[in-house]
């Protein structure tokens, strides 16, 4: 940019989240972007060209998992309803298959895991928080606890329960992945970062479902689904500034996210990161672009 004929520099967007160092505070949602299936696509380019500056992998389970049967997706006038059903390769899978690709990424590699109890969880912490190529983890809580029933990012006591069991199982940064289809994030928030999480994230997808045309069927093979796009973003918003105010932690926040003004608004409410999910199926490059847009937005916060 130039004023006056002086070249103006651009802006410094650079931050720190959980002692690691970013170029940006954009990164993905995790499952929304498939880095080694776009490496096959686009080579070397995809790592001169990076669009995110952490890359969130797929949420592993410990034991493989086909996902949900077909259809699995639903288009909305402004979101995107999804029933995956976390299909992965399992713990080992993911650490003797996928890791050393995901490795050769760029950017730090932040790896989500999720169990049906504590020691699934346990079990994911300690194998995959030894590994030298994971920065930190994401700990996804929306699914529930087979022993008490609850699910464990609806449920306070649940949620600092299971800190308290696997912090102490990696040195490793802990994010604790929360559901907006509650009431109230702020007490499970605060819970989890009592029982030893650095940093939350917010929000995960809301339960949605979706008719066959001309039927009262479910269209969705999984019954049904989470929606994520544009349509949460006002949703997302008040939850992310409703748990800065309550947390000391950083948060990461996601929900519709598609611009650089709407990642303007999410770090004006408080939060340190921006994740976007939705806008990479339309987008694969949005990441990058939505940095760019930051950079130029007087709402912005500075890291």
């Amino acid at each position: 940019m130039e004023d006056g004929g002086a070249v103006m520099p651009e802006p410094d967007l650079s931050t720190e989240f959980c002692g690691i160092t970013l170029r940006h505070p954009v990164i993905n949602g995790s499952g929304t972007f498939d880095a080694i299936a776009a490496r096959r696509a686009f080579g070397d380019r995809l790592l001169d060209e990076f669009p995110f500056s952490a890359f969130v992998s797929k949420t592993i389970t410990p034991e493989p998992r086909a996902g949900n049967p077909p259809p699995r997706l639903w288009e909305t006038p402004s979101g995107l309803i999804n029933s995956i059903g976390l299909p992965n390769k399992g713990l080992d899978g993911f650490l003797a298959g996928d890791l050393p690709q995901l490795a050769e990424l760029p950017v730090p590699l932040i790896v989500s895991v999720m169990g049906t109890d504590q020691d699934q969880f346990a079990r994911l912490v300690e194998g995959v928080g030894a590994r030298e190529e994971v920065a930190a983890l994401e700990l996804n809580v929306s699914c529930p606890n087979v022993k008490s029933g609850l699910i464990v990012g609806e449920s306070p006591d649940e949620a600092h329960s299971l800190l308290r069991r696997v912090r102490p199982l990696t040195e490793k940064p802990l994010l604790v992945k929360l559901t907006p289809n509650v009431a109230d994030p702020v007490p499970v928030a605060k819970a989890a970062g009592a029982g030893g999480a650095d940093a939350i994230s917010l929000v995960n997808t809301l339960r949605a479902a979706a008719l066959a045309p001309g039927s009262r069927d479910r269209w969705l093979g999984g019954g049904t689904g989470g929606l994520s796009g544009p349509a949460i973003r006002p949703i997302a918003l008040a939850q992310v500034g409703a748990v800065v105010s309550a947390v000391s932690v950083p948060v990461v926040a996601m929900g519709g996210i598609s611009s650089g003004r709407n990642a303007a608004e999410m770090i004006g409410a408080g939060a340190k990161l921006v994740a976007v999910g939705t806008e990479i199926f339309r987008d694969p490059a949005a990441g990058s672009r939505i940095a760019q847009e930051l950079a130029g937005e007087p709402a912005r916060v500075s890291a």
